[in-house]
């Protein structure tokens, strides 16, 4: 009789700590969507700065605002980190076309791929050579690439409907793509752009020479995805074709900017530090609406929804809104350096850089155990539609902070729509739906007040 009680004491105080648990939810899902800040915030992020490439006044200038209304929130502590990124200027707009007989030219849209040098004041105008990919350069060898334009031309696999991995079994070509073709004597590189539809906007992202010496470096571009089909099937029909491009982007010396961190002190465990963030800086043709300024206001506001909700966290909770992720991850870096010189206890880190679509779950960068605890949090999240939990990545910027005892943790919103505007001119303010912006930050709000609330499953010690 006395096992009976005690299993019935157990069930009981279990479903009223699951009920505390689907009010404390609700609440914050409730005023998310009813008084979310997230979307007047990137309001102001794409509309009044604009994009922002590290480096940029507009980088500063977001700096200044996200620190600015972090300060607002009542806080405990907000401040500043400081931080050397790289500078590289895009210069005046690009230029290229496809010359399929002197005087007859085709114009096409290209970028310059961020890092890249210019081509000569005159530009680059050169026969072509159409690859898959990297491995492609080996088969043909210097015979045949030399004094050439090395155009990549592997699309996304449409048929992966995880968009992220179609991605990355993709841009190698563009981030190693001209340090390669280099080696081979080409004079400059053309890079599909990483999108799955076609349409005329060239994407652009980071690429490296590695340890080449500047003076072997070749330009590099990305064409957009009709560009691509078009010069496909034109060096199809005339391998002879010429293609002409001019960029006029520079390199500077590194110059100093900053993560901005804001936290609230853990009641219980102060010492206990989680982290939740996004990246601040951008790439420079569109405003970085999706990537990355919803992931950052979307951080922001989880701070905001835990206060505003009354919850009164065990643990230290901080925003981290890094810079310098899209051509340097300086600032991951850096605030992981610098919590390990201050030995701080990092037990748990959520990003947001996917995007600020319908969040759909998150991946999860940890032991089986906490793993097998996320799991059973899965049903109060179903009311929301949150439905997938996976083993994968956490993000790139919490990436460094990564031990063997902390929770990495990534929103995975729908991926479909992602690559349409990734690192593009059509990245902007009016492609992020309100309601879809909110739902994530309540969503990344919920999961912060799980872990805080239960912690984590420590790794078991082994003796011997």
């Amino acid at each position: 009789m006395k096992k009976v009680l005690i299993l019935l004491l157990l069930v009981a105080a279990q479903g009223f700590s699951q009920t505390d648990d689907e009010k404390q939810i609700k609440a914050i899902y409730n005023t998310s969507l009813t008084k979310g800040k997230a979307y007047d915030w990137l309001n102001h992020l794409s509309n009044q700065i604009g994009g922002r490439l590290s480096g940029s006044v507009q980088a500063q200038q977001a700096v200044d605002y996200t620190k600015s209304q972090l300060d607002s929130l009542g806080l405990d502590r907000v401040w500043l980190q400081p931080v050397k990124v790289p500078k590289w200027v895009r210069g005046t707009p690009e230029f290229a076309y496809i010359e399929t007989k002197p005087g007859l030219t085709n114009n096409v849209p290209v970028c310059a791929l961020g890092g890249s040098v210019a081509t000569p004041l005159g530009g680059i105008k050169a026969n072509v050579v159409e690859v898959k990919g990297i491995e492609d350069l080996a088969t043909l060898g210097r015979e045949n690439i030399e004094g050439k334009i090395v155009f990549y031309n592997r699309p996304m696999d449409a048929t992966l409907i995880s968009t992220f991995q179609s991605y990355s079994g993709c841009v190698d070509q563009r981030y190693s793509g001209a340090n390669e073709a280099g080696k081979y004597g080409a004079v400059g590189v053309i890079v599909r752009s990483m999108n799955l539809r076609l349409d005329d906007l060239p994407h652009t992202g980071s690429m490296s020479y590695g340890d080449t010496a500047d003076y072997n470096r070749i330009p590099a571009a990305a064409i957009s995805t009709n560009g691509a089909e078009l010069l496909s099937t034109t060096l199809k029909l005339n391998p002879q074709v010429k293609f002409y491009f001019k960029q006029n982007c520079k390199q500077f010396d590194d110059v100093e900017s900053f993560n901005v961190i804001g936290e609230i002190k853990g009641t219980t465990y102060p010492n206990e530090i989680m982290v939740v963030g996004g990246h601040l800086d951008s790439w420079d043709l569109g405003d970085g609406s999706h990537d990355d300024g919803a992931g950052c206001v979307q951080s922001m506001d989880v701070l905001r929804l835990i206060k505003e909700s009354g919850y009164k966290p065990k643990r230290t909770i901080r925003v981290v809104l890094f810079m310098n992720e899209e051509n340097g991850l300086r600032g991951g870096n850096k605030y992981a350096e610098v919590a390990k010189n201050k030995n701080e206890n990092h037990v748990f880190a959520l990003e947001s850089d996917a995007g600020g679509f319908t969040p759909r779950g998150f991946s999860f960068d940890c032991s089986d155990a906490n793993f097998e605890r996320v799991e059973s949090w899965k049903k109060l999240f179903e009311p929301y539609l949150i439905h997938m939990f996976v083993k994968g990545g956490g993000g790139a910027d919490i990436g460094p902070l990564k031990n063997e005892s902390m929770v990495l943790a990534g929103l995975r919103p729908d991926s479909q729509r992602y690559f349409d505007h990734h690192h593009a001119e059509n990245d902007t303010f009016e492609h992020v739906n309100k309601r879809e912006l909110e739902l994530g930050a309540a969503t990344m709000a919920s999961l912060v007040y799980l872990f805080d609330k239960y912690g984590i499953v420590p790794p078991v010690k082994i003796k011997g």
